[in-house]
């Protein structure tokens, strides 16, 4: 049974995107832009902090990496109702490209959760340089206007990423947390256990 003293100071960040996602949707609907910017780029920092203190304290484990991802999923997916809701123009005109991303994205959590029963959390480099870009692209999307380079670079990077993501599901039998990225997947002997059979669980 899980208790307030099994999760650390990481995990507690991860919990508090999750936590201001309602409140964030909540200020979308009463129409205040500059908070909600100002709210999500709190989110996006503590995902920042949830990540360094976890590796620094060397607190890191499957649950926090699980943790973290759905905080990011979510606070994603508040991002990208706040611009339908104050950048819907922009949204319409490039609505080819966002389509093209989201797409992949779907057919990779479908397989993930087909496989292993939950979301991935590999945390790669190349997932962790699009999140950057992501956020700093649609944070200075809601605070000043779209930078139109930096748009394509971050579709680019979502592709790549999302291919890197279906490629390691099909790499590992067992759910796993904490792949760098491809190379460094071919030379992890976790991708050589044996497949075991997913349980729910809340340890």
């Amino acid at each position: 049974m899980l208790t307030f003293k099994n999760f650390n100071i990481a995990d507690w960040f991860s919990f508090y995107r999750i936590a201001a996602a309602p409140f964030l949707l909540l200020i979308l609907w009463l129409g205040n832009r500059e908070l909600f910017t100002w709210l999500l780029l709190a989110s996006y920092c503590t995902d920042m902090i949830d990540g360094f203190l976890a590796r620094r304290l060397k607190i890191t484990s499957p649950r926090g990496s699980q943790l973290d991802s759905f905080g990011d999923q979510i606070t994603f997916v508040v991002a990208i109702i706040g611009l339908l809701v104050y950048e819907y123009d922009f949204m319409k005109e490039h609505a080819f490209f966002i389509i093209l991303v989201f797409v992949p994205y779907i057919f990779q959590m479908i397989i993930a959760f087909m496989k292993y029963g939950k979301a991935t959390a590999f945390h790669t480099y190349l997932a962790k340089l699009s999140a950057i870009t992501q956020a700093f692209f649609i944070l200075w999307l809601l605070f000043f206007g779209p930078i139109y380079w930096l748009f394509y670079v971050m579709i680019a990077l979502g592709l790549l990423e999302t291919i890197e993501e279906i490629a390691l599901i099909f790499m590992y039998n067992n759910w796993v947390a904490g792949v760098k990225g491809i190379y460094w997947a071919l030379r992890d002997k976790r991708r050589f256990e044996k497949k075991t059979v997913v349980k729910n669980s809340t340890n």
